[in-house]
């Protein structure tokens, strides 16, 4: 029997390669996006529907969509989100909440929504697409990673409901990728905030931090991450974290295979802005 996965955030990115790299490898697809388009002409079994993580009703009716066209839903890939960039102090606090509601409350909403459908197919498999800002703080995103530090927390600790209940749930950890829009987004949000000039020479010195990382290591493609994706939802295992590109992994090695002083002593001497 074919299999269904719904992906969240399909118009760019990591959603819309993973759309069609399940498509290409013969499950069908609900394909969400908050603006649909039609992105998917050339699959058939590409179902394309409105999905808005911030809109309760639009995520019910995407699953109603799906499970009426194809019977039922075997996967769920919560990829929608964006990070906010810049320091804490300079941004509002309904920027915060947007920053939480998309990353933590909107995979949470999804989730909730399916659910039911899984406990009642005795299965299911949930993909939370987190970050290396999920394992490891930087300068200048202090929300995107406390919003990805609640996914991880959350996600792990979620797999052990529901694994008594046959519902499996991972974790896929991408760095830097080459063409996404999610820098646009971050780029958009970060020329609205306002920043004390206190911060000016910490904030020079973060983004040339940030250049430096960019190109020490290569970036990955939105595809590569895709083909990690597609490896969570089909290796047969309860394995819970995937690192999906090669440039956070000296740094994930460092944080989850070192001592806290030394990690810290680490981080500390690479990411501190020099004056």
């Amino acid at each position: 029997m074919t299999r269904t996965v719904l992906i969240t955030g399909c118009s760019s990115g990591f959603g819309a390669a993973a759309a069609r790299l399940f498509a290409e490898r013969g499950w069908n697809v609900i394909a969400t996006m908050r603006t649909p388009v039609e992105a998917f002409g050339d699959y058939p079994d590409v179902l394309v529907t409105r999905l808005d993580v911030q809109d309760r009703d639009s995520i019910r009716f995407a699953v109603q969509q799906g499970v009426k066209r194809f019977g039922r839903i075997d996967v769920v890939v919560n990829n929608a989100g964006y990070g906010l960039f810049g320091v804490f102090e300079g941004t509002a606090r309904d920027k915060v909440q947007e920053q939480f509601d998309v990353n933590v409350f909107g995979v949470m909403d999804v989730i909730r929504e399916t659910l039911p459908h899984f406990r009642q197919n005795h299965s299911g498999l949930y993909i939370n697409i987190s970050s290396g800002a999920g394992v490891f703080g930087l300068p200048m995103i202090s929300l995107y990673n406390a919003s990805k530090f609640a996914l991880e927390g959350f996600s792990e600790s979620l797999s052990y409901e529901l694994g008594a209940l046959g519902i499996g749930v991972k974790i896929v950890e991408p760095g830097g990728v080459l063409e996404t829009r999610f820098g646009q987004r971050s780029g958009d949000e970060f020329s609205s905030t306002e920043t004390p000039q206190d911060y000016n020479d910490f904030m020079a010195g973060a983004g040339a931090i940030f250049e430096a990382l960019r190109q020490s290591r290569g970036l990955a493609t939105s595809e590569e991450v895709a083909e990690v994706i597609y490896q969570a939802a089909n290796d047969g295992t309860d394995q819970l974290r995937y690192v999906a590109t090669e440039d956070i992994k000296p740094l994930i090695e460092k944080r989850r295979g070192s001592s806290e002083c030394e990690y810290m002593a680490f981080m500390r001497e690479r990411m501190t802005p020099q004056h």
